[in-house]
């Protein structure tokens, strides 16, 4: 009994045993995960580079994503075409550039209206007027984040990284001489019938911040104040009504052909006229005599955006030596610019490119809450008091 159990056993051990070696053959099964396998980073997330693991773990995670969505950056403006072609050959990623005339308050709606879309029309980043980042943080626009150099950005921050300055300016009066002979000097020169049909706004105040800033120091070249901006309605509802103020919103191929031979302007998207232009026209920028009105835009991040590892790399590049310099090639006087000028690693010839730095530090510049409020009485009272429709 005990020999014929042995040699059953035995008998079923063999046919176990090949059984094993042919199963052996095959694909095995796949392993366990372990619990303890690094989770993805959700850069969407992530409020510094460090925080994502550093530079180069947020490199390879946007040049996965392998695109990166801006919204509003006109190739002239500020030296964004060579900015964005720059990023774009350094880290390999497709720059998509959306709706590039567009105003600060079409950057807000295109993220509005694309948060469940992750398609090219829904902007990563944004570049707005002072007024919209705070706007968009209150609206839960915005995504916080610190780029590596934040502790030496000068001007506007928001404590949590919401939004800060990228670069400055000031208001001028940008001029085709082939046009006007007689240049005007200063706001109440702009009233002369000589200078009818030859004014132009470059953007629609009720949607454009540059426009708005316009009106705004209009209104303290003719008796308003920082809280008090409706003698700068009143201005442009003159300018109007003397038939001196165009429909038109003024860029760059306007003022070439001489159709806006007269246009308000940001001192550095004049100066890049001029250098492109290169006398044909000839143009003369003017510094208003009455105002040195200063203006500043900010950076932010979309809460909603479809690349946000891209996203944070972009403003990380932007707010490089490098991208510094690009701006400053653009006439920009980047948020940095005193850190790089004391560290000496701004060029002699871009030195001379920038204004006077007095100008920029003597520039009335209003504070954010005066913005809002001026922003919200222009795009509500521009069409009851100026009645001009600008397209």
């Amino acid at each position: 009994m005990k020999v014929a159990r042995f040699a059953h056993g035995l008998a079923l051990l063999l046919v176990a045993t090949i059984l094993l070696v042919a199963c052996g053959s095959q694909t095995p099964a796949a392993p366990v995960a372990s619990t303890n396998a690094p989770a993805a980073i959700d850069w969407s997330t992530m409020t510094s580079a460090t925080e994502g693991g550093g530079m180069e773990a947020l490199i390879a995670a946007a040049q996965a994503e392998g695109e990166l969505n801006v919204i509003a950056l006109p190739d002239d403006w500020c030296n964004y075409g060579t900015m964005m072609a720059t990023f774009s050959e350094k880290y390999g990623i497709k720059v998509n550039s959306i709706n590039p005339e567009a105003g600060s308050a079409d950057e807000l709606q295109a993220v509005r209206d694309n948060r469940e879309n992750k398609g090219p029309q829904a902007p990563d980043v944004l570049d707005v007027g002072p007024a919209f980042g705070p706007l968009a943080k209150d609206e839960g626009l915005l995504s916080p984040y610190k780029v590596m150099t934040w502790d030496t950005i000068d001007g506007l921050k928001d404590p949590d990284g919401y939004y800060y300055t990228d670069y400055n300016g000031v208001m001028v009066f940008e001029v085709n001489l082939d046009v006007i002979q007689d240049v005007p000097q200063d706001w109440p020169d702009l009233l002369d019938p000589k200078y009818k049909g030859q004014v132009a706004l470059a953007g629609d105040p009720r949607a454009s911040n540059q426009a708005a800033q316009s009106v705004y120091a209009a209104a303290l070249a003719n008796g308003g104040s920082l809280d008090n901006i409706e003698p700068g309605l009143e201005f442009f509802k003159t300018l109007n009504a003397n038939g001196n103020l165009l429909p038109l919103i003024a860029n760059t191929g306007s003022i070439a052909k001489g159709e806006t031979p007269i246009t308000f302007q940001w001192n550095y998207l004049a100066l890049a006229n001029a250098e492109s232009f290169n006398g044909n026209p000839p143009l003369e920028i003017i510094y208003p005599a009455s105002v040195n009105w200063g203006g500043f835009y900010l950076q932010a991040i979309s809460a909603y955006a479809p690349h946000p590892a891209a996203a944070r790399l972009w403003q990380e590049f932007l707010y490089s030596d490098e991208g510094h310099t690009i701006w400053m090639q653009g006439y920009c006087a980047p948020a940095r610019l005193a850190d790089m000028l004391e560290r000496g690693v701004v060029p002699d010839d871009l030195k001379a490119k920038l204004p006077d730095p007095a100008i920029i530090s003597s520039a009335v510049v209003p504070n954010a809450d005066q913005l809002n409020a001026a922003r919200e009485l222009i795009k509500t009272q521009w069409d009851s008091v100026v009645g001009l429709d600008i397209k």
